[in-house]
């Protein structure tokens, strides 16, 4: 699936926060979003993802070429867009299994193997060195806030056949040194996967020590003002996001 972003500015509560940004995916590639605190990154993902509360006052997000700005964030998904979310909530009474089992039956449009859905759930499980009882537990409740990312990566490792493209908000927010390895690995074991493209947005470099994102792109005041490839994180490492200076 490919996704190309033309001229898009957004406004949130009347203030523009995204400034005419450019951006094309094409399948199966990795792009990172680096930027400082408020530059609009997550701005950017809850936009894809079709979020209500932000408006796009120009531009457009094509999908394949056609305009998914009238679409909801339902209609989205079942596309095969996918979101990791910086601050994940927890839903009370929606049961882990029921839930993936639900999700994958929504974008494969098939019956759901529920034997292989468990095997491919608690295989992943061991990947991301995580307990067996979320099986039986509601979707993020009481989880820590390491646990809620690993069961956000988690999601996305069992849906990677069904998954297009992947837009992975902070995944490395609130992660310690070993939690953060963990979740860097398997998201680099789904990249590329069935033509699977992510957009991966941070702050840090640490979680791109373990990684190979073929694009590098530094987003300031609403732009994105810098793009390569991994010098784009050595100079962001050198110098700071002062380095860059938005146009």
């Amino acid at each position: 699936m490919g996704i190309e972003i033309k001229d898009l500015h957004v406004d949130v509560a009347e203030k523009e926060i995204i400034k005419g940004l450019n951006l094309k995916i094409k399948d199966g590639e990795f792009h990172v979003v680096m930027g400082p605190n408020g530059s609009g990154k997550t701005t950017l993902a809850k936009v894809i993802m079709g979020y209500p509360k932000y408006k796009v006052t120009m531009g457009d997000i094509l999908i394949d070429g056609k305009s998914i700005l009238t679409m909801s964030t339902d209609k989205r998904a079942k596309l095969g867009i996918f979101m990791l979310f910086q601050n994940p909530i927890e839903i009370d009474g929606v049961n882990f299994i029921n839930f993936m089992r639900n999700a994958r039956a929504a974008l494969a449009d098939e019956r759901t193997n529920v034997k292989q859905l468990m095997d491919d759930i608690k295989g992943n499980i061991k990947h991301l060195k995580m307990s067996d009882e979320i099986i039986n537990r509601s979707l993020n409740q009481g989880f820590s806030g390491g646990e809620k990312k690993k069961s956000e990566v988690l999601q996305l490792s069992v849906l990677k056949d069904v998954v297009k493209l992947a837009v992975l908000d902070e995944p490395d927010s609130g992660l310690d040194v070993d939690a953060l390895r963990i979740v860097a690995e398997n998201i680099n074991n789904v990249a590329g996967q069935n033509k699977m493209s992510i957009l991966l947005i941070t702050h840090y470099k640490r979680i791109l020590d373990t990684m190979k994102p073929q694009f590098v792109h530094v987003m300031m005041e609403g732009r994105l003002v810098g793009e390569g490839g991994s010098e784009i994180i050595d100079r962001v490492e050198k110098g700071g996001y002062e380095s860059f200076s938005a146009k």
